[in-house]
């Protein structure tokens, strides 16, 4: 079991445990000694915009320098970006410092292993033995001699914009499409309206003036109002929200109804498909029963993994498929980019819109979602009790299980965070959905 890392790197408020830039330097240190005995010589470090950031990075630099392990800076990056000019610039790791779609005050490390790809868990739980030896007994340091050198990279936003531009296939163009961009205050602020820009989109970009204390605040892909406001006054074609660090992508079409994932996903599996995509999908336990009716009429296997676009990554490279993706907005397209990348995505949607000359309203017709409920109900930790095997909530489940049948679909799970049991429940129509999770929910007290 991991005691730092969630699903998503290590995170938490800063300032508060494990946020502290003496972690973050114990965290360095251990991950260089964990990746330095891997063969790793150059570890690449991106951020998003929070003002913590810059701390952080600091206290990084010294914990990889101490372990004889060179840094390369390259600044506010999306995460994608740093996965990308991780491989590129041939470095043998990538560490990025963002918490995401979380608020500004939160910021969180996740790291990188060579070929861009989120480290597994075995090499998760060897940084954290080393880090508890760090924590428990203080880090050691190479002699000055082998220390490791910090150098920036001044370019790594253009060659990434030029990566991101290159995905969109050559004959298409976005000449005509008026387009509306929300970069969350965040890492895309700067690649992003470049990328739509020089690929000739009439843009208007919203949400792009980070101060450090601004990124995701009611603004991206987690809150979506002022983008569909946006496209609705400006008349656009079609609406663009990135979250914080630029790897979650939700849309909004011309109607100003916003499209998710799960939405999104199928869109991106139907066009593969046309174009001769002979694999299958993969969402995880909270992708919408829709988007798995919607795959079977198209004959397009799908399978669930856990929670968390690294167990989609994982169960793809088990199955070897090329498509997966999340509700959140976390898509993946392992023949476009080993991680979720926003912008890529987004240009993948566009191209196959471009190529159909479809709607985002109508190229997510064939797509019906069921209605979703999710309860969190906080339960007090006691040792041996576990509150999903409680005979009152098994009983209350399988009651909802009976009365719904085929019509929707049930999913009980603990936060990985906090002690809370999300209750999720799908169904043929909202008041079902909601008073099937509450019946469940109630169970717990």
């Amino acid at each position: 079991m991991r005691k730092y890392f969630g699903t998503d790197g290590v995170r938490g408020r800063v300032g508060e445990f494990p946020m502290t830039p003496d972690f973050a330097m114990k965290l360095g240190w251990a991950a260089g000694q964990v990746l330095g005995a891997e063969g790793v010589r150059e570890v690449l470090i991106g951020k998003d915009t929070r003002a913590s950031g810059y701390m952080l990075e600091s206290a990084l630099e010294a914990g990889f320098s101490a372990a004889g392990v060179n840094v390369a800076l390259v600044g506010p990056l999306p995460t994608p970006g740093v996965a990308y000019l991780t491989s590129t610039f041939r470095a043998d790791a990538g560490v990025v410092i963002s918490a995401s779609h979380n608020p500004f005050d939160d910021n969180g490390i996740k790291i990188f292993g060579q070929g861009g790809q989120k480290l597994n868990d075995i090499q998760e739980q060897e940084i954290e033995r080393w880090l508890q030896v760090a924590i428990d007994g203080g880090m050691t340091c190479v002699s000055s001699e082998k220390l490791g050198k910090a150098r920036r990279i001044d370019d790594a936003a253009g060659r990434y914009t030029e990566y991101c531009k290159a995905n969109l296939p050559g004959h298409l163009s976005l000449n005509g499409l008026k387009i509306v961009l929300d970069s969350a205050n965040g890492a895309g602020y700067r690649v992003g309206p470049a990328v739509f820009r020089e690929l000739g989109a009439e843009l208007i970009s919203i949400h792009d003036k980070p101060n450090g204390l601004n990124i995701n605040e009611n603004c991206g892909a987690t809150s979506m109002q002022s983008l569909c406001d946006a496209v609705l006054a400006h008349q656009a074609d079609i609406g663009i929200a990135l979250d914080g660090d630029a790897d979650r992508l939700m849309m909004v079409d011309h109607t100003g109804a916003v499209v998710d994932g799960d939405e999104l996903l199928y869109l991106l599996a139907k066009d593969a498909k046309r174009a001769g995509y002979t694999g299958g999908v993969v969402g995880t336990q909270m992708s919408n029963l829709g988007l798995e009716q919607a795959l079977n009429e198209l004959n397009i296997p799908f399978k669930r993994a856990k929670v968390g676009d690294r167990y989609v990554l994982e169960q793809l490279n088990a199955m070897g498929w090329r498509l997966g993706g999340e509700g959140s907005g976390h898509l993946l397209s392992l023949d476009h980019a080993s991680t979720g990348d926003a912008i890529i995505a987004s240009l993948r949607v566009l191209a196959s819109l471009l190529e159909q000359q479809a709607t985002l309203y109508d190229a997510k017709q064939g797509m019906h979602k069921l209605p979703q409920t999710l309860i969190n109900v906080r339960y007090t930790a006691q040792a041996g009790h576990d509150p999903l095997d409680t005979p009152a909530v098994l009983q209350a489940v399988a009651l909802v299980e009976q009365q719904l049948g085929q019509t929707g679909r049930v999913l009980l799970r603990k936060s990985g965070t906090e002690t809370l049991i999300r209750v999720m429940v799908e169904a043929v129509d909202a008041g079902r959905a909601q008073s099937s999770a509450q019946q469940i929910a109630d169970a717990f007290s």
